[in-house]
């Protein structure tokens, strides 16, 4: 691989003008596409397999003029101090507004709060419910304001009105400030890092043309592919932090190679050759932990975890093609401007030896934790398993109007809905009794009525309400707590099971659906999927870095680390999002269960990230260990080359992440604060930390493959042995210092 790859980075340096012309092509292509096409709103949510959402199908084949996927809007009335809602005059304030709701063009339907019974025994709260013909995705604009302002004349006559439901759904606000804040940290990191505007202005703008065609391509395929606005923000957060990772460890390769003396061409092969052989890898490992997402079978993550590792895929393809070709524009300009002593170029001479031998940050660090390792490893393992500690309290749900910040008409009607009616009111069970093959469908009705009502924490039973042809009925069921409690599932449960037994006696099936019942099936799917789709993504991986190690045991522990760094980060995230735990630090202004998908989401992501810095650091070892030197000092050399760069792009990533973190949509806010903090615990804790503790405490062992497998196993050449031999293009040698021409990773 590193051969092929050396002759890529030849070619693309050669090559320049062709190489930036195809990528600002595609770029054009994928922006032209994005234009043109229609414009898409929130993709739409299903979950096949679960009986939730065979109840919602069977309603859509069944009663098929209920709209049953409209959107649904519920305007909440209450009155002054010292009067009721039954009052002539609020009675006729209410009457006016369901009138004016249901003159609006997309409406269906709309109730009268008492005609169907919903003013609260007390007298002081009531509803009405309006339903529309189209989804929430599609409700217009006009719709939503002539909703606003029927309310706000309701207001006027002195009632207190909040409205809740799908129908006020807005597009969530784009973190634009937090991204470019994440941008100019990555670019202060990257001058930091490399001493020279230009050569940080590389992974900058190859990071931004990579994100550009990937996040334009889902633009240009989101309507025909039903693909929502959070496809587009991972996508641009994960290929914005790679992007600008892959091609810093590329530029940081091409220095070192100047530095040996070789031309810039040979430079641009050999770091191509090397580092790059480490991207495609790194590379590999994402892309293998987006993907796998699949696994789960919820189409929404599917399309979220190929659609980031297509971003991915190209972010590597950049860094390996377009890279080189930024690197022959820019010359010598990419080289320290301060640089003293050094001098860049064919023939030239590395800097001086003081100067090399000059230990740095690195080196002094894998130093001390050679001497110490059972001290930092430890530490290590104390820290981050304090810090996972909350994960074993993780409460998993679906965010609804209970967990908006109080401040919202959302929040404000959920309470008062729950305040007139009770807390179950919120979360309504909806049953359905699917009859077409019992002899008498009113009596299953009636018996699935006559069971539920006697079950514990039920408040009421509606009768049942058929369709047409009077084989299907739909039962609403109001619990007596509140949807995301574990009281309300313990409900949803025993509905199932007292179902199971009127099957028996009726031959109807009874299945169990709405909001509340998609959530609870919805989180145990993906708790359920949890354990497979490790085995399937840290098992292929597992593989793959045995291939690129040659070992059993670092693959192995890089395994074992990434469960530690992920643990402690989903603690993290369950102290601030669901405890309240410094969560005003980063806007959170409303605590509940963590969203059901994070911890499944936060596994694949933090995984092929960990093994990005896995690659990148212990590669630098083992080339310094087959190579001769000892394993003791062979961590101490892969820090030396490594370290401040893996700190630099762990740096990196973990400032793009935490420009998410002030989006106005909870998930992406939880996502972004979940990655930033896993990310720092990954790369400077377990990397830095507990990986060199452990690989100095294996010693030789760390490297040991039986013979057998090393046999099997095909030589991908990671460390670039090939670019030494004739065959493998070095052109050139160092008088009485070969070994500094060896490639290094």
């Amino acid at each position: 691989m590193a051969t092929f790859l050396y002759k890529l980075g030849r070619f693309s340096f050669r090559r320049r003008h062709f190489v930036a012309l195809i990528w600002i092509a595609l770029l054009t292509l994928a922006g032209v596409g994005a234009a043109s096409a229609p414009t898409a709103g929130s993709s739409s949510f299903s979950i096949p397999g679960v009986e939730a959402q065979k109840a919602f199908d069977l309603l859509e084949q069944r009663f098929p003029g209920a709209s049953a996927d409209g959107a649904t809007a519920r305007v909440v009335f209450k009155a002054p101090d010292g009067e009721k809602m039954t009052d002539a005059a609020n009675k006729a304030t209410v009457a006016k507004t369901v009138k004016e709701l249901g003159d609006g063009s997309e409406v269906a339907s709309v109730t009268d709060p008492y005609t169907t019974n919903a003013v609260s025994k007390d007298g002081t709260v009531a509803y009405t419910s309006v339903k529309y013909d189209v989804s929430a995705v599609e409700l217009k604009d006009t719709s939503k304001d002539a909703l606003e302002a029927t309310v706000d004349k309701a207001k006027d006559a002195g009632l207190t009105v909040d409205m809740g439901g799908d129908a006020l759904q807005a597009e969530p606000e784009q973190a634009a400030t937090g991204e470019i804040i994440g941008l100019a940290i990555a670019a202060i990191v990257l001058v930091v890092t490399l001493g020279s505007m230009v050569a940080a202005g590389l992974p900058l703008l190859t990071a931004i043309v990579g994100v550009g065609i990937g996040v334009a391509t889902i633009t240009s395929l989101a309507s025909a592919l039903d693909l929502g606005d959070s496809t587009a923000t991972l996508a641009l957060m994960i290929g914005l932090a790679v992007g600008i990772d892959y091609a810093l460890f590329i530029v940081s390769r091409y220095r070192s190679e100047l530095a040996e003396g070789r031309d810039r061409e040979e430079a641009v092969g050999r770091a191509v050759g090397t580092a790059g052989s480490a991207v495609v890898f790194a590379g590999l490992t994402v892309v293998i932990a987006l993907a796998g997402l699949s696994v789960v079978n919820v189409p929404m993550l599917t399309k979220m975890g190929v659609a980031a590792a297509g971003t991915v895929v190209v972010a590597v393809l950049i860094a390996l093609t377009m890279i080189p070709a930024l690197l022959g524009y820019a010359g010598r300009r990419v080289t320290p401007a301060g640089a003293k002593g050094r001098r860049f170029g064919r023939g030239k001479t590395a800097a001086p030896a003081a100067a090399v031998a000059k230990p740095n940050m690195g080196t002094r660090w894998a130093s001390f934790v050679v001497r110490r390792p059972v001290a930092v490893l430890l530490l290590g393992i104390v820290g981050l398993g304090t810090i996972a500690l909350p994960a074993g309290r993780l409460e998993l749900g679906l965010p609804d109007d209970g967990s908006q910040p109080t401040s919202t008409t959302q929040r404000r009607a959920y309470d008062l809905l729950s305040e007139g009616f009770g807390p179950g009111f919120n979360g309504p069970l909806m049953l359905v009794v699917d009859a077409k093959d019992s002899a008498d469908p009113k009596a299953a009705a009636t018996a699935v009525t006559d069971e539920v009502k006697d079950l514990k924490d039920v408040v009421t039973v509606t009768p049942a309400t058929f369709n047409k042809a009077g084989d299907t009925a739909m039962i609403t069921v109001i619990p007596n707590s509140k949807p995301s409690s574990t009281q309300t599932e313990d409900l949803v449960h025993a509905i199932r099971a007292a179902g199971t037994g009127v099957t028996a006696d009726t031959d109807a099936k009874v299945l169990v659906t709405g909001t509340t019942a998609m959530n609870i099936d919805f989180s145990q799917k993906l708790t359920d999927a949890l354990i497979p789709y490790l085995g399937l993504v840290v098992g292929l991986a597992f593989l793959l870095l045995i291939l690129v190690f040659r070992s059993i045991l670092v693959p192995l522990k890089a395994a074992l680390g990434f469960l530690l760094s992920v643990l402690a980060a989903i603690g993290a995230v369950v102290a601030v999002f669901q405890w309240g735990w410094l969560a005003g630090l980063i806007g959170v202004e409303e605590t509940g269960p963590i969203m059901s998908m994070m911890p499944i989401f936060m596994v694949g992501v933090v995984f092929g990230l960990a093994m990005d810095y896995e690659v990148f650091l212990v590669t630098r070892m083992r080339e310094a260990y087959v190579h001769g030197e000892s394993p003791s000092q062979a961590i101490v050399t892969g820090f030396k080359y490594s370290a401040r760069v893996v700190a630099a792009a762990a740096v990196i990533m973990m400032a793009v992440f935490s420009g998410f973190i002030g989006s106005s949509e909870s998930m992406i806010k939880m996502i972004g604060f979940g990655l930033a903090i896993a990310v720092f615990f990954d790369a400077f804790v377990v990397r830095m930390a507990i990986v060199p503790a452990v690989l100095a405490l294996l010693g030789k062992k760390a490297w040991w493959l039986p013979k057998w497998l090393d046999r099997a196993l095909p030589n991908v050449d990671v460390e670039g042995e090939g670019l030494r031999t004739p065959s493998g293009a070095e052109t050139e040698s160092q008088d009485g210092d070969e070994d500094r021409a060896l490639v290094r990773v």
